[in-house]
């Protein structure tokens, strides 16, 4: 991924010793590589962009209203038609199933998995749209559990050996499916549904370009004696 510069034009701190660290673009449609290029990539590489996870979101989802989480879209729009909340909560449910049969494959012996109906889950309202905070639809609940399953299985597939990392359980649909496979598609899940979050959120709060400048000029207002302070810098990704 690029950088989008930051303070400093990103190269590290200023001259006053303020912090300038890179701050790493996100994902925007028709930015993410297809999921052969991932396939392409290299352990270390592939494992940093699996844990990367939750920084591929523009973080202004947070400030985004009940309303705003909860608005479907049509077609034509062009930016998906599910809403942010739920698309957060299908990448964590997709999250988990993927985790879970990476670690059926090195358990057991070509274990066979059960296929799971994404659209009955948003159907059924498992996202909890329109409910608030009683419907177990809290967006930084979601943003959570993504992180911290990233990071935990991203650490552990970075410890498979060659072996473990091809060995392989039955796809319903897919076929034989081994650990690497799973990695990969799933790294390149979560980028392929960033950019349509990222979308949504610059249709409802504008570029965030624009925000990233104006949140720099109140961030320079407020340190007088800090003239170059990061607004938050994001971590590099490590292969474990």
């Amino acid at each position: 991924m690029g950088s989008d510069g930051g303070c400093c034009g990103g190269k590290g701190k200023s001259g006053g010793g303020g912090c300038c660290k890179t701050v790493q673009s996100v994902p925007d449609l028709g930015t993410v590589p297809s999921v052969e290029s991932f396939f392409a990539m290299g352990l270390p590489e592939l494992v940093g962009r699996y844990r990367r996870g939750v920084e591929n979101f523009d973080r202004r989802v947070f400030e985004l209203t009940e309303e705003q989480l909860d608005q479907a879209f049509l077609p034509d729009v062009g930016v998906g038609r599910w809403p942010v909340r739920v698309v957060l909560g299908h990448i964590a449910d997709a999250d988990l199933v993927a985790v879970h049969r990476m670690r059926r494959i090195v358990a057991e012996d070509n274990p066979v998995f059960a296929e799971w109906d994404e659209n009955a889950f948003v159907d059924q309202n498992l996202y909890g749209v329109g409910q608030g905070l009683a419907g177990g639809g809290v967006v930084g609940a979601f943003v959570a559990a993504i992180h911290v399953l990233r990071q935990w299985s991203g650490m552990w597939i970075a410890s498979l050996s060659d072996a473990q990392l091809a060995r392989t359980g039955m796809h319903p649909s897919r076929g034989p499916q081994s650990v690497r496979d799973i990695a990969v598609y799933y790294a390149w899940h979560l980028e392929h549904h960033a950019a349509f979050v990222n979308a949504k959120v610059e249709r409802f709060l504008g570029p965030r370009e624009q925000a990233a400048r104006a949140r720099l000029w109140n961030s320079v207002r407020s340190q007088p004696s800090n003239p170059c302070r990061c607004l938050y810098s994001v971590p590099e990704a490590r292969s474990g």
